[in-house]
């Protein structure tokens, strides 16, 4: 038996101690994984290294089998990509620190993790990759283990792996732009082909290595480019063993990083961002895209995203050309939202309403009632003078036709999206993407059970029984809802918050207008206390924000989803679940409960029994729902840029300033990288989320405030230079990955543009006075209701406030300490009810009931109307273009021929040898018969 043939397991009783929870551990003759003789069949590597005798190493002194890398000196070369050969591509780096330099006292656990990286390291030798080691030149301690692919291995997993290759160039032509007259103004836009080459494009099919000869490999070192190496590699020390513990392996190099046996692991940039390479053959792909793109003298241009797919992988790409799509839809949004909101500014000073607020004849003599108990005055009400003059800006006609319109405005985004994205699957070679996916490792170790497979009839493993998956789901769920929970507390706390302060700032804050002092006309106590409330709100949403997203990770590692597409697609669903909680029940607080449920000043209604409920201003809660809006979207744009931006820049400032005593020396490509910031796993999942959360910011609560698309615009561009920025110059070169599509991001905005028709409907119809307004201006400003001749706003305000006898008030309130505006008999609430001495008093009016049923049928004329747009808008365009169809088509079947004409060619070949061999043979028998 030769022992350089096999896998080599350490076995050890000792307890583990890199329990990290990343991977499971299963025994390891019951988990089929890969293989290190890639001379196999590929459709066996997979199934084969459980099946691997795992020899008997002994104790810790007695294991001298292990296969170490070789150990070489830098070269010099700072640029190099290769091996010292030069002819060897390095396709990954491993990175540790060496545990006979450490200065610590742990020798014991130094061992441990000697010998365990020794064996991962020895194993990875014997599924055919070589290793390369180098010493840092900075710290001695350091030790880069650089990884090479061989031209078998990548084929071998390139089949298992079912990547697509290119079989011949696409034959098919581009359509000419309709739009040829502009071609002019898409040039300055569009990316220099001079500097950055369009990609040659090919048809593909899954890689065969039994049919290599039909793809169309005209260089073998350039027919995997560097990020399918990478990914490769990626997949192999994703799953290579390198311990057994009472027969449980451990594996994987996301484990031994997380316990500390390796620092890090990351495939190298190709050269640095501020100047290319001194190599002639390297590509210089991450400096062309600084410069094409992550410059801020690029932020008038398109994105490169052919390139940026092909220098990070699928995933990364798909996810900027969402970006990118995304803004550009907003630039139509933005200046309809700019048009309506000027149209509502240039007309402040036609609004009837807000001038009798501000008449001193009018609002002047208008005594409001306390807005809580005991420590709350009487108040005029042109002290909200200000706020109504800020309210008519948002609450105009124009509010209206934009909501209209920004339902129209998502549903076709959305479909629009949804071809562009079917362009790019065809064109990345991700149509059949899901046929491709691998199991992550975490399933794959935890497959100890065995059942039948209803289609095949074959045994599969699968992690769990059908009642354990019932279990983790309960638990799951109850987590979740347990954390929503959570959240709802902190929203009733926020509003106890503002029930509470406004008492207090009513007591403190000045009573009369006072024209020497400005503030006063802008600081009332509403104002007061809906901006602090708004920032309270923002930070407990930030602090809840850090603490659920290590709980929606820990629930969803958990929940074990089979693949990384379901693992993301899981994690999403938790993670919007928690921040749309998190970010919107503030902002649907105030838009549909707020002022709601007050009752009126002889009888108003408590909340928890004690805090008497919040009212609106006059004008109603859509001011305040602009300010709460204005203040989170701010400060979340603002908040994220200091994470995304600062924080890495300072990390790796920091770095460098660690690193200065060694300065002058030439460092490698492998140890600039590793000095570089780690990207997690998550990190895209983020971005995502940002974007989606903004997305429901502009489209569902977009009535109360227009400019919301605008500042969005504003975000992305730079948003998408920023994170451009951050990939190419902060952070290492992440592990290139496939993606179909932005995967459970789609279904959500879907979700988001069905809702954001009923939240903005609802939005006119309850939270502004639009609709008590027309029902006035069409029905009560004239006979019979009116005394006015003609239709008229005149006297709205007036119309719209109740009156309410003061000797009816309860005792809390009763005998208040303020008499300042004099002795009053009768103070106005806003509110439609009778007045004292009606039969019928403080009953609601006829005013009341015209009103709900006017806001009732416009809710549901707006949401059929809406709602019958976008289902025609939904039908007539299609989720895929015609010419896309086309491509993919042509490529089946020219893939499909190509590949069975040359098994055909193959086989009458092989047919044609074997019956020449039998008829000779015949020939032969024959002949001496007849002679």
């Amino acid at each position: 038996m030769k022992k350089m043939s096999r896998n080599v397991l350490l076995q050890m009783e000792e307890e583990d101690d890199d329990d990290d929870g990343d991977i499971g551990d299963v025994p390891a003759s019951r988990r089929p994984f890969l293989t290190p003789h890639t001379h196999l069949p590929s459709s066996l590597v997979l199934e084969n290294l459980g099946q691997t005798i795992i020899p008997d190493l002994g104790s810790l002194e007695s294991q001298h089998d292990f296969r170490t890398p070789e150990f070489e000196e830098f070269n010099g070369k700072s640029d190099s990509l290769f091996f010292n050969d030069g002819q060897r591509r390095i396709d990954f780096v491993l990175v540790y620190e060496d545990e006979s330099r450490k200065e610590t006292s742990k020798k014991g656990t130094n061992e441990k993790q000697r010998r365990k990286r020794q064996a991962y390291e020895s194993n990875l030798i014997c599924h055919g990759l070589q290793l390369e080691a180098t010493r840092s030149v900075l710290d001695d301690k350091l030790v880069f283990v650089k990884v090479h692919a061989p031209w078998e291995v990548l084929c071998t997993y390139a089949e298992i792996m079912h990547i697509k290759l290119p079989l011949k160039p696409n034959d098919l032509k581009n359509r000419s732009s309709a739009f040829g007259t502009l071609n002019w103004f898409t040039k300055v836009l569009s990316v220099d082909e001079s500097i950055i080459k369009p990609e040659q494009e090919f048809f593909t099919a899954p890689f065969e290595k039994n049919r290599m000869n039909d793809f169309y490999i005209v260089d073998r070192d350039a027919f995997f480019n560097p990020a399918t190496r990478s990914r490769i590699v990626y997949f192999i020390l994703s799953r290579v063993k390198y311990q057994l513990i009472n027969n449980v392996s451990k594996f994987g190099i996301n484990r031994l990083v997380n316990s500390g046996i390796y620092k890090a692991a990351f495939p190298l940039h190709d050269c640095k961002f501020r100047r290319q390479s001194e190599d002639p053959s390297c590509p210089n792909e991450r400096y062309l895209l600084y410069r094409e793109w992550a410059h801020p003298r690029s932020i008038y241009k398109k994105q490169p995203l052919d390139l940026i797919r092909k220098y990070y992988g699928e995933k990364i790409g798909i996810y900027f050309a969402w970006l990118g799509y995304y803004t550009q839809m907003l630039l139509l949004a933005a200046v309809v939202g700019v048009a309506c909101f000027l149209y509502g500014y240039l007309n402040q000073d036609n609004c009837t309403w807000s001038k009798e607020v501000c008449h001193p004849d009018i609002g002047g003599k208008i005594i409001m009632c306390p807005q809580c108990d005991r420590l709350c005055p009487f108040w005029k009400l042109n002290i909200t003078c200000e706020s109504s003059k800020k309210l008519c800006i948002f609450d105009s006609f124009g509010t209206l036709v934009f909501a209209v319109f920004m339902g129209v405005w998502v549903t076709l985004f959305l479909e629009f999206w949804k071809r562009r994205q079917a362009e790019l699957e065809y064109e990345w070679d991700t149509v059949e993407l899901q046929q491709e996916e691998q199991a992550r490792p975490e399933y794959e170790a935890r497959c100890t059970h065995i059942v039948i497979n209803e289609i095949t009839q074959e045994e599969e493993r699968i992690p769990f029984t059908a009642w354990g998956k019932c279990i983790r789901i309960t638990l799951c769920a109850s987590a979740v809802f347990f954390w929503i929970l959570l959240i709802i507390a902190s929203v009733i706390g926020i509003i106890v918050y503002r029930l509470s302060v406004f008492i207090v700032f009513s007591a403190k804050l000045p009573k009369n207008i006072n024209g020497t002092d400005p503030i006063q006309k802008y600081l009332t106590p509403q104002t007061a206390t809906s901006i602090t409330a708004s920032i309270i709100s923002f930070i407990i949403i930030m602090i809840l924000n850090t603490i659920y997203e290590k709980v929606a990770i820990m629930i969803t590692n958990f929940e074990l989803p089979r693949t990384q597409t379901d693992y993301e697609n899981s994690l999403t669903m938790k993670m919007f679940l928690f921040q749309f909680v998190n970010y919107y029940s503030s902002c649907f607080y105030i838009a549909f409960f707020k002022g709601k449920f007050v009752g009126y000043p002889g009888d108003p209604v408590y909340w928890l029994g004690k805090y008497r409920n919040e009212e609106c201003d006059p004008g109603g809660c859509l001011l305040e729902l602009t300010t709460q809006l204005t203040i989170i979207m701010g400060g979340k744009a603002i908040w994220n840029n200091i994470q995304e931006v600062l924080l890495p820049w300072i990390m790796n400032l920091i770095g460098r300033f660690h690193r200065v005593s060694g300065s002058e020396k030439i460092t490698p490509r492998w140890e600039q990288d590793y000095h570089l910031q780690p990207m997690g796993k998550l990190g895209l999942f983020y971005e995502y989320l940002e974007m989606i959360i903004q997305f429901g910011f502009v489209t569902l609560f977009v009535a109360s405030f227009p400019l919301a698309p605008l500042l969005a615009l504003v975000n992305n561009i730079l948003e998408i230079r920023v994170d451009a920025w951050k990939l190419t110059t902060q952070f290492r070169r992440l592990v290139p990955e496939k993606a179909q599509d932005i995967g459970a991001w789609q279904p959500i905005m879907q979700g988001i543009a069905i809702l954001a028709v009923v939240t903005n409907a609802m939005i006119i119809a309850f939270t502004s006075d639009m609709i008590p307004r027309l029902v006035y201006y069409w029905s009560f400003s004239v006979p019979p209701y009116g005394d006015h001749t003609s239709y008229t706003m005149e006297g709205y305000i007036n119309n719209t406030l109740s009156i309410f006898k003061v000797a009816d008030f309860k005792n809390k309130s009763k005998g208040n300490p303020y008499s300042e505006l004099g002795n009053h008999t009768t103070c106005r609430y806003r509110d439609f009810r009778y007045p004292p001495g009606h039969p019928q008093e403080y009953k609601h009016n006829i005013y009341y009931w015209h009103v709900i049923a006017a806001k009732l049928a416009f809710i549901i004329v707006m949401e059929h109307v809406i709602y019958s747009v976008k289902f025609f808008i939904s039908y007539a365009i299609p989720d895929v273009s015609k010419r896309t169809k086309s491509k993919i088509q042509r490529e089946k079947y020219l893939t499909q021929k190509l590949l069975h004409e040359n098994h055909l060619k193959d086989m009458t070949k092989n047919m044609g040898v074997i019956a020449e061999r039998m008829i000779e043979a015949v020939d032969n028998n024959l002949r001496p018969k007849l002679e």
